[in-house]
This record gives C-alpha cells, sequence and structure tokens, in this order.
C-alpha cells in the first residue's frame, strides 16, 4: 500500500504574487484530449529532480511541451511519469536523452506566477518503466509498466529494514533543524521499501545515484544501495560534527580567557590599580628574564611575579614583594 508523506515545507505556497489555476489554464477547459491507451501515462521530463513513490515535491517547468503535458492532465484528471533527464542542460529531449525509469503519480497542486512559471506539486505513486513512447500529442506520451513492489523478503530484509532505522536515526540526530516527529515517523514504518524511498529521496546525493537507486527493483539490492549512500552521508556528517565540537571548544577557551581578563582587569580598576601598573609589571617581568639569575632563583622570581601580579597595588604585601623583586 502507498504510504503518502507530507509535502516539504519548501513546497510552493499560494501569495500574492501567484494564483492557483486548477480551472483557469491558459488552455481551455473543454479542449478534447486525444484518448491515452490504458497502460499509457503523460510524461515530464525532469532535468534535476528522481521522484520516488509515496514522496510529494514541488516540480517547475517551463518548457512549452511540459507545460501543455501539466496543464492537460490537470484539465482531465489524468496521471503523469517523471523521467530524469541524462544530461540536464539539454533543452529539446527526445526519448533516448531520457532514462526509462521513472515515478508516476498526481499532480496535486499547480499554481502559475506572473513571471511565466509554472509550478507544481506532484505526488509519486508508483515505479514504472517504459515500455515504448507514443505519436499524437503535443507533450511526450508512453505506454509503461508499473513495477509493484513486495516487502515480503523474510529475515534478509527485515534485518536491512531494522539496520536502515538505526543509521537514520543517528543521521537525524546529527542534522540540524530537523522535524521533532522525524524520528518516530521512521522508526514507526514497517515497510522496507516505503523506508528506503523516502530516505533516497531526502539524500543528499547525484541525482544519477538516486535514479540507481529507483532502477533498482529487486527490494535487497535497492535496500543495500541506500545503506551504502547514507553510510557515506553518515561519514561525512561524523566528521563534520567531530570538527565542529573541536571549534567550539577552543572557541569557549578563547571567550572563557577573554571573560577571565575583563574580569580582572575590573578587579584591578576597583583596586586602584592602572596602566601604568601593568607596565611596570611588564617591565619588571622583562628585567628578572634578562637578570641571569640561577635556575632555582629564577623559578623563584617568577613565582613571585604571578603573586604579584594578582595582587592590588593596595595589598600590604605588594610593596615588599616589588623591592624585593626588584633588588633580585
Amino acid at each position: 500500500m502507498t504510504q503518502y508523506w507530507p509535502i516539504p515545507q519548501h513546497a510552493l505556497t499560494e501569495d500574492e504574487t501567484t494564483t492557483f489555476i486548477a480551472d483557469s489554464l491558459p488552455v481551455p477547459g473543454d479542449t478534447p484530449l486525444k484518448p491515452l491507451p490504458a497502460d499509457a501515462l503523460i510524461l515530464l521530463p525532469m532535468r534535476n529532480l528522481v521522484l520516488f513513490p509515496g514522496m510529494a515535491s514541488p516540480v517547475t517547468i517551463g518548457r512549452a511541451q511540459s507545460v501543455a503535458a501539466a496543464q492537460a492532465a490537470v484539465h482531465h484528471d489524468q496521471k503523469v511519469g517523471l523521467l530524469l533527464q541524462r544530461d540536464a542542460d539539454m533543452s529539446e529531449v527526445r526519448a533516448d536523452d531520457l532514462h526509462w525509469v521513472g515515478t508516476g503519480g498526481r499532480i496535486l497542486r499547480y499554481v502559475a506566477s506572473p513571471g511565466g512559471a509554472h509550478h507544481l506539486v506532484v505526488q509519486g505513486e508508483r515505479r514504472f518503466r517504459v515500455l515504448e513512447f507514443l505519436e499524437g500529442w503535443p507533450f511526450m506520451v508512453a505506454r509503461v509498466s508499473f513495477i509493484e513492489d513486495s516487502d515480503d523478503g523474510g529475515a534478509e530484509i527485515e534485518a536491512r529494514l531494522l539496520q536502515l532505522k538505526h543509521l537514520a536515526g543517528e543521521a537525524i540526530a546529527l542534522l540540524p533543524n530537523t522535524p521533532d516527529d522525524l524520528l518516530g515517523v521512521v522508526q514507526g514504518m514497517t515497510s522496507a521499501a516505503a523506508l528506503a524511498d523516502m530516505i533516497a529521496s531526502f539524500l543528499e546525493i547525484q541525482n544519477e545515484e538516486k535514479q540507481a537507486i529507483l532502477e533498482s527493483f529487486d527490494l535487497a539490492t535497492r535496500l543495500d544501495r541506500v545503506l551504502g549512500a547514507l553510510n557515506a552521508r553518515l561519514a561525512v556528517l561524523r566528521l563534520s560534527k567531530e570538527i565542529g565540537d573541536k571549534t567550539r571548544k577552543q572557541f569557549d577557551q578563547r571567550q572563557r580567557e577573554h571573560v577571565l581578563r575583563e574580569q580582572l582587569r575590573q578587579i584591578q580598576k576597583e583596586l586602584g590599580q592602572d596602566d601604568d601598573s601593568g607596565e611596570e609589571l611588564a617591565a619588571l617581568s622583562t628585567a628578572l628574564e634578562q637578570a641571569g639569575m640561577p635556575d632555582d632563583t629564577g623559578k623563584h622570581a617568577r613565582k613571585g611575579l604571578k603573586r604579584l601580579q594578582r595582587m592590588g597595588d593596595n595589598a600590604a604585601e605588594a610593596s615588599m614583594l616589588r623591592t624585593y623583586l626588584e633588588l633580585l
């Protein structure tokens, strides 16, 4: 059973610069659509998106062919299929320029902006493989075969599912600004196929890697690919945390020293010590270092200097200790 997930927070929302146009598309609502074969899908080529089943994603389109496809799908309540381009820089694509495995789904929202961009939110439902591309429509259409997932894999699939949950939990803990309930969602999932697709969708990996996961019809192979990608990502997150912790510790130490010095300065000010006193102590420290006294005597003198630095000028012992150090 397909699991539906909330639209990501960065999905488009309506505001004063956009209008929802499900019933007012710039194509007449009564424009007839040439009937599609029962096993055919309207296709949307994607430059930089691999949509997975069960996931909702924002999509921006601008090519005339893609706009016509999306409008026809909305007007006539047709599902669409998203296919990744092999070369994201290509503007005009043909069948051979696309991967032939994609995800079919439904357009949940269609928003057009005054600047001419068209924004969709598409809900992925099922994997499909293209059987053949068809002619006769003003957009890309293909006959497809849908791929049904099965979680019946016994102990091996169950073991991979548990490992995937464990690694996903660690990744969630290391990532900043993750939703509070995301860990609970992950741990509560019982479908290995759905969890693999969800994690693959969120992973920061190359689109070709995501496409390879999408094309893994064998569930064990798909889980292994996702586990490998997640492990690689976790290595980066762990290193990032280690560097961050080390940097933070060094910063905290410097901050602590700065605060202590400032407190000492304020204390010395309250005790009547001024900058001249500090300069005198610095000069005395230099003189002691340059005196060439024996090691034991030098050690004793430096200890006395530290005591003097901690004292206020008004301390009863300060004058006597300063005179003693000057004598040395």
